[in-house]
């Protein structure tokens, strides 16, 4: 059963897609990071400061705090914003990895327009040939 286990874990399907799941996890945290570090602190910048994940609306009347942490210690809490905030987040990350796929596919074709050289007649063809136009001269 080991060896069947072992045999199973080093096919290429399951090695490339644990490389694929590894890789995508680090470029996942770079994307977050250039959302969350780089594009919303400029969004902010643009909309005055606007930082829309402490935006919230109370569900109960208790809830009186003015942050998002301490509404929800005082009670329910509808935080879209949070909601919008993680929704934008998606559509940045979504339309970067567009960029990124439309980019590779790029290369792809530029790799696949070259036209391979046509291979070189053997030496029997390129005798025959030579013996053609000989007897067409003649």
């Amino acid at each position: 059963m080991l060896k069947e286990f072992r045999e199973f874990a080093m096919k290429g399907n399951v090695v490339d897609l644990a490389v694929g799941v590894i890789i995508g996890a680090a470029f996942g945290a770079i994307v977050t990071s250039l959302v969350g570090d780089i594009i919303m602190p400029i969004i902010g910048a643009i909309t005055g400061g606007l930082d829309f994940s402490n935006y919230f609306s109370p569900l109960s009347a208790k809830v009186t705090a003015s942050n998002l942490a301490d509404a929800k210690k005082q009670g329910a809490v509808l935080a879209w914003g949070n909601f919008l905030t993680l929704t934008l987040n998606f559509l940045i990350i979504a339309f970067v990895l567009f960029l990124v796929i439309r980019a590779m596919n790029q290369f792809k074709r530029e790799d696949e327009a070259k036209p391979a050289e046509p291979p070189k007649p053997s030496d029997e063809v390129v005798l025959l040939t030579e013996i053609r136009d000989i007897l067409k001269k003649s």
